[in-house]
């Protein structure tokens, strides 16, 4: 049983992660097994997001802490937060594991401190993450360099090319 200093510190920590997150997922991983657990924390610790077990009285007092008007005894099961400072990558993270494991459930959560419902949740698992986001721009912009960098180089080559067919024609 915690202790009530425990408590504070546990709601205090909670609502300073939704305070400086853009945003929260709420799971119900009842029937999730602790192995199960073990990988996804891991995978959730490797892309900079946090996931917690809490009492849903625990998470009230923090999401008052932040003006968000959401009573988790509404929501069924027992529920567990990830907190990420991108908006999709915890998203990402538990929607690819509810999909290979039905005991873990996605069932809402906070975008930019507004309450969306399990729905608006997959849809944002589904973008792309920032990095990925990155990564095509700097393939678009690249892209004409490399075209341009191609044709540049193509007229030496070709030029290489028929003075070599002329020097075989010579030669024959």
């Amino acid at each position: 049983m915690l202790t009530r200093q425990q408590k504070e510190e546990i709601v205090k920590k909670l609502s300073e992660e939704v305070k400086n997150s853009s945003s929260c997922v709420f799971a119900d991983f009842k029937g999730f097994g602790a192995n199960d657990m073990v990988t996804l924390k891991r995978e959730l610790r490797n892309s900079d997001s946090t996931f917690q077990i809490i009492k849903k009285k625990l998470l009230s007092i923090a999401l008052k802490n932040n003006n968000i008007d959401l009573d988790p005894k509404t929501i069924e099961g027992q529920i567990a937060v990830s907190v990420s400072s991108d908006e999709v990558t915890s998203a990402k993270v538990i929607y690819e594991t509810a999909k290979g494991n039905e005991n873990i459930k996605i069932v809402g959560g906070i975008l930019d401190g507004e309450i969306i419902d399990k729905e608006k949740v997959e849809k944002l698992a589904k973008l792309p993450t920032t990095n990925e986001l990155r990564a095509k721009l700097v393939g678009q912009i690249q892209a004409p360099v490399s075209g341009f960098v191609n044709v540049l180089a193509g007229v030496p080559r070709s030029f290489v090319q028929v003075l070599k067919a002329v020097a075989d024609n010579k030669e024959a």
